[in-house]
């Protein structure tokens, strides 16, 4: 399926997503000599934004949850996917262990375990779920919607190695983003393979950094194939630690929301797009669709300072600490009427499936990261993230979703020079 794209400047999409056809046995090179340079992180989604003018990802998961959204089709590409991935990683792995998110599951998140569990036993594993919880004192077993039972057991750590009462695996495959920090428990394995690495948690990582090391790809892969790289990158500024209630925070969150926005309404004055530009401040540090708001005007900031309800809406909820100011991409995607995205799911070096993320209460320069969202597959199942040649820009969904997918592994890439940088064993980090 194509959404219905309700907006005139369909043009400049139908062109990028010709030349991206066209140059296909340039691009599928191109990532090939990356990956033999650098390693793509174990597994991550992309949240992407189609404006109808530009395309580019604005969000990048390093712990994605939502596996259960993806089609049931899509299964044996993941699982193929796993496979390569473990046997690049430990070839003579038996046993993989997922350490989840702590605190009380919710079934949302269950259904996504068990899945991803799927995934990787089908991938010819021994899988099992350790929680790294201090309050999981012993072994429970969780029944599922579906009639599915997941069991959760305690993680006990041994001298360099984490395990379960009597399983030692090989890898340990992380689905908690370590907001909080690294807990000791998952320090000094220098016995296991630990993926994602610790870096990638969000006591480190930064989305500011992130979109540097992705802006750094997009002019590399704007100029293979010839094109504005502004066309698939999101630009941004960030503010470092402020606090917005003081005069000098809120003054430099001005500034540069000021200065991002003349930019944009340069690019968009260069293409003759007719939209208010607009930017989205959000936390620099966090994985949660928490904090984060759209500014058309510096003089939007001021309400960050008088906390108030509108009718029918919460006040706006600023940001705490490191703040990132992104360009706002517009969504003129539609399923159903409802504001839709796309999110691309990575396994390794390949893409996996994805869905759109839909929102009938949410407008186009709105997040739909948040309640009341719900989800339906892309279709990248049968063959159907192979382009198909010759077939008229914008009506093969097969040659949009090759599209969605470029963007997502410019995205991967980007996230593997991300973590080489702050690889505390890389000494040019």
């Amino acid at each position: 399926m194509v959404p219905h794209l309700i907006t005139a400047l369909t043009g400049p999409i139908n062109e990028l997503e010709q030349r991206i056809l066209d140059a296909t046995p340039v691009i599928e090179r191109w990532f090939r000599l990356e990956w033999m340079e650098h390693t793509p992180p174990l597994y991550c989604s992309v949240d992407i934004r189609n404006a109808g003018f530009k395309l580019a990802p604005v969000d990048t998961n390093l712990y994605p949850d939502g596996w259960h959204n993806l089609s049931a089709e899509t299964l044996p590409l993941a699982v193929q996917a796993a496979q390569a991935a473990i046997e690049k990683i430990c070839p003579e792995a038996r046993g993989l262990m997922i350490v989840p998110e702590n605190g009380k599951p919710s079934s949302f998140y269950l259904a996504s375990l068990a899945r991803l569990q799927l995934i990787f036993r089908q991938a010819g594993l021994n899988v099992r779920l350790g929680s790294i919880d201090p309050a999981v004192k012993k072994t429970a077993s969780v029944k599922l919607p579906d009639g599915e039972k997941l069991t959760l057991e305690p993680a006990l750590r041994m001298r360099y190695r984490l395990g379960l009462k009597d399983f030692d695996p090989c890898t340990i495959l992380l689905n908690t983003d370590l907001s909080a920090g690294p807990p000791g428990i998952l320090e000094d394995l220098h016995e296991q393979y630990l993926l994602p690495p610790l870096q990638a948690g969000w006591s480190v990582r930064r989305k500011s950094r992130h979109f540097r090391c992705y802006e750094e790809v997009s002019k590399r892969f704007g100029k293979l194939i010839g094109i504005d790289p502004w066309l698939i990158n999101p630009m941004f500024a960030s503010c470092g630690e402020i606090n917005i209630h003081e005069p000098a925070g809120l003054e430099c969150l001005r500034t540069e929301v000021d200065a991002l926005l003349l930019k944009i309404r340069r690019k968009y004055k260069e293409y003759g797009i007719n939209e208010k530009p607009f930017v989205v401040v959000k936390a620099d540090n966090s994985s949660r669709g928490m904090g984060i708001m759209t500014v058309r005007d510096a003089k939007d900031l001021d309400q960050l300072t008088q906390p108030r309800k509108e009718k029918g809406k919460t006040a706006l909820q600023p940001p705490n600490g490191a703040v990132l100011i992104q360009e706002g991409v517009l969504t003129n995607e539609r399923i159903h009427d409802a504001v839709a995205e796309p999110v691309v799911y990575m396994i390794d070096r390949y893409v996996v499936g994805g869905f759109y993320r839909v929102h009938a209460e949410r407008d186009v320069d709105e997040s739909l990261n948040a309640p009341g969202a719900r989800f339906v597959p892309l279709a990248f199942a049968g063959g159907n993230q192979l382009p198909r040649p010759g077939v008229k820009p914008g009506a093969s969904a097969p040659n949009r979703f090759y599209m969605y997918g470029v963007i997502g592994r410019l995205a991967m890439v980007a996230a593997s020079y991300e973590l080489e940088a702050t690889d505390p064993d890389n000494e040019m980090s």
